[in-house]
């Protein structure tokens, strides 16, 4: 008997849709599949055919922008005005992907620097590294689906994506429009399954590349597993870090900082989760960032007005509950917030001061929670922005280039923000954590090129 999983509404628990579960006896078939495609060199698809494709899906999503985002609204709850930037941006992406295609490309290696290499000339070529598999998150159903199939698509490997549990319909909905516009049968599998069976297929020997997105635990406990010469990808979280320093613009730090924090109800990789704050401006800081949260509208994020939506189950309230409470027990001031609105909605909350121990403080919130916490040192600020071994992205306010530069070069991070805050993004960037919050990077190009691997050829002949 097979078994299945319920996709509900994160706004009201509401149930979407019931899909089938891939049984462990199917594992095989899957793979055997994807090997196939790979070992047959006549069956790979040109460089020309790859554009081709992925330049009708972009124009066929185009063609349904409102139906993909009430389809990932519906799944992951995200509001409305952000899961239409999530469908633009992985349109935007499925575009990247397929004008990168043009640039994968060798060079030319000198020989002739030594007697032995007379008489010879190298260069080196690009080939896909072979089968992938991919496990995705809930938190951005479509454009993460893009960044992991459709990067695979574009480097010439067959791909095998396992979307999260709770929001599998907009990949789906991706892969149908990826097979409409001419993607050929294989290439391209879903793997809706449970943890068990997602472990043995990306530890199978015949996986080349894993690309996880997800908790830490999740991924660094698969990489231990991978069979030897398996590349992987990890994306992580963070805990990002923001310094304030007191000649900061308020005008155009606020509504940032606020958009950092709260956007999707504080589900992102990189959202703002502690912010430090000069001690001279803290007290005005608290009360526009105050005022400016207060004014969010959380609830149902089908409505085109509705800032913060719900989190993605009840359990994430619960959880939210506990830690902001242990915060409290601990000596935070709670400034905004702190209550829970329904099963799955929770107030944006704002806390000064929790204590380093304090769970706010030293994990990953992973909902609409940023604790303050001024200072009088920058550099002891920055201290403890970078004690934690989650390290992603990071933001700094000033308007002085040296303290900005300083700051830059003195914070633990793959990427730092000036003026602007943590959750910034475009998919032509690197993206990706280091330390705990991951390995390998990401952005569609730079994805791609990790899913390529170069092979030298050295030509003898003495008429060179």
């Amino acid at each position: 008997m097979k078994k299945s999983v319920k996709i509900l509404s994160p706004y009201d628990q509401s149930m979407i849709k019931e899909l089938d579960l891939m049984p462990k006896s199917e594992l095989e078939k899957v793979i055997t599949i994807a090997k196939n495609l790979f070992d047959d060199q006549s069956l790979w698809i040109p460089a020309y055919k790859r554009i081709e494709i992925l330049e009708k899906a972009a124009s066929i999503m185009s063609t349904r922008i409102e139906e993909l985002t009430f389809l990932a609204l519906s799944e992951g709850g995200k509001p409305y005005k952000d899961s239409k930037a999530e469908v633009l941006r992985a349109i935007k992406g499925v575009k990247l992907a397929a004008e990168h295609i043009s640039q994968i490309k060798g060079e030319q290696v000198p020989m002739e620097l030594t007697e032995a290499s007379l008489n010879r000339i190298a260069f080196t070529t690009k080939e896909p590294i072979g089968i992938v598999a991919a496990i995705s998150a809930f938190n951005h159903p479509l454009n993460l689906a893009v960044h992991q199939v459709v990067t695979a698509i574009a480097a010439g490997c067959p791909v095998i994506f396992k979307p999260a549990m709770a929001t599998p319909l907009s990949s789906l909905a991706l892969a149908d429009i990826l097979e409409e516009a001419g993607l050929p049968s294989g290439w391209l599998q879903i793997a809706l399954c449970e943890n068990d069976v997602a472990e043995s297929l990306v530890t199978d020997s015949r996986i080349n590349f894993f690309s996880f997105i997800g908790s830490a635990k999740v991924g660094w406990y698969l990489k231990s597993k991978l069979s030897p010469g398996t590349r992987c990808a990890l994306e992580h979280g963070g805990a990002a870090p923001v310094i304030v320093e007191k000649d900061a613009d308020f005008d155009e730090m606020i509504p940032d900082l606020v958009k950092g924090s709260f956007y999707h109800a504080g589900q992102v990789c990189v959202s703002v989760q502690r912010i430090y704050v000069d001690q001279e401006l803290s007290e005005l800081f608290i009360e526009k960032f105050l005022k400016a949260t207060n004014r969010l509208k959380v609830g149902n994020p089908s409505e085109s007005d509705t800032d913060v939506g719900p989190l993605i189950t009840p359990k994430e309230v619960d959880r939210l509950e506990e830690w902001v409470s242990e915060a409290i027990a601990d000596g935070a001031k709670l400034l905004s917030g702190g209550e829970r609105i329904s099963e799955t909605l929770y107030q944006p909350t704002v806390l000064l001061n929790p204590s380093e121990s304090s769970k706010v403080s030293n994990k990953e919130i992973f909902g609409p929670v940023v604790c303050i916490y001024p200072f009088t040192d920058r550099d002891e600020a920055i201290k403890k922005a970078n004690a934690l071994d989650v390290h992603f992205q990071a933001a700094v306010f000033t308007k002085n280039i040296d303290v900005a530069l300083d700051t830059v070069k003195k914070l633990n991070a793959t990427a730092v923000m000036v003026n602007d805050h943590t959750a910034f993004r475009v998919d032509w960037m690197p993206f990706g954590g280091r330390d705990l919050s991951g390995i390998g990077m990401g952005g569609i190009s730079y994805s791609i090129d990790e899913m390529m691997r170069e092979k030298l050829t050295v030509f003898k002949s003495k008429y060179l």
